[in-house]
């Protein structure tokens, strides 16, 4: 599914020949640059033991303490699938893929262990270990995309999966103490459909050498906008204005975070003081 080639995987992934990464070169490295979104997958199913080899890369991750503050629930039923699509914002390639992995921060493993002991648990009360525990969940998942994508399989994170929390986590019978962080789709990409590697920003706005200087991104933001209106028009998507403007409008009002400006209400309702 990817190019092997350095120098057409970094075009692809700034929009232009910024270096030649060729003595460094190697499959993993070109697994990393090839990363796209896939929303469209074959209905084949899985080879055996694909979740495991992928859950094991996941616990492959760094994890703060040891602790391993993340759970995952795999989700292969059809109609639970469904469920979690239309609770995620009507997301057709929830359904479509063989298999949809719900990431979780997940406290309530301490939480038990601890009551079993006789022990206190009162540090899980606090924001420092929800903020561990949604890390933990991001390590974790990534180290999984990266090993399904060696397999040349596809996948999608799905941020969406935070628009009905209390939902999800009746769908999934979470007991409190746990929150779904994002989903992941996993499956075969249909090459049909098979989207192009989205630009990124480039190096000069968000690499910064000894401080940070805040003003030194300007020109590179620029010139992205520049590569991302290309990137628009290339692949017909319907994106009015730049990259900048995009994105503001994506954090500009209450309105554009699609409820999600209640998840601190929510997440105490699922048992996480936040203190």
């Amino acid at each position: 599914m990817h190019l092997l080639n350095p120098t057409d995987l970094i075009r692809e992934r700034y929009g232009s020949n910024v270096f030649n990464p060729e003595h460094l070169w190697n499959e993993t490295l070109a697994t990393l640059l090839s990363h796209r979104s896939v929303r469209a997958y074959l209905p084949d199913e899985l080879p055996p033991q694909t979740l495991e080899t992928l859950i094991a890369a996941a616990q492959s991750a760094a994890t703060s303490s040891n602790l391993q503050t993340w759970s995952v629930v795999a989700v292969q039923d059809p109609s639970r699938k469904n469920t979690l699509a239309q609770l995620a914002g009507n997301q057709a390639h929830i359904r479509q893929c063989p298999l949809f992995l719900v990431w979780l921060a997940d406290l309530a493993r301490l939480d038990y262990l601890a009551a079993q002991q006789g022990m206190t648990s009162d540090g899980l009360n606090y924001l420092e270990m929800f903020v561990t525990a949604v890390i933990d969940a991001a390590l974790a998942a990534q180290n999984a995309t990266i090993a399904a994508e060696s397999l040349e399989l596809g996948t999608v994170y799905i941020g969406g999966i935070r628009n009905q929390p209390k939902q999800v986590a009746e769908t999934l019978q979470l007991p409190p103490h746990l929150f779904a962080v994002f989903g992941m789709c996993v499956g075969y990409p249909d090459l049909a459909n098979l989207a192009a590697v989205k630009p990124r920003l480039p190096q000069a706005a968000v690499l910064h050498y000894e401080t940070y200087d805040l003003t030194q991104q300007e020109a590179a933001i620029a010139r992205y906008n520049e590569v991302m209106q290309q990137f628009y028009a290339s692949q017909q998507m319907n994106v009015s204005g730049d990259w900048v403007e995009h994105s503001l409008k994506r954090v500009a009002t209450v309105q554009s975070l699609g409820g999600r400006d209640r998840l601190r209400e929510v997440l105490r309702q699922l048992g996480f003081s936040l203190l």
